[in-house]
């Protein structure tokens, strides 16, 4: 499953770091992924909707099994 989250985390990216943030993949704790927001992302008021509204739906849409995407 890491493989995979990991795709779709490089695929994502780009529109990331269109805003001058970034993201990086921190584990995969059985149905759950943590990841680090960067940049600009890691101090904006709007990260946690990025991290649920972008973020988590897209990887769980694209990986199977994914329950929840959080910031580790």
């Amino acid at each position: 499953m890491i493989e995979e989250v990991r795709a779709v985390i490089e695929k994502i990216r780009p529109a990331l770091q269109a805003d001058g943030g970034d993201i990086e993949l921190v584990s995969v704790e059985g149905n759950v992924v943590k990841v680090r927001l960067r940049g600009a992302c890691a101090c904006c008021p709007m990260s946690q909707m990025t991290l649920k509204a972008f973020v988590e739906k897209t990887i769980k849409q694209e990986v199977p099994g994914v329950d929840r995407v959080e910031t580790a």
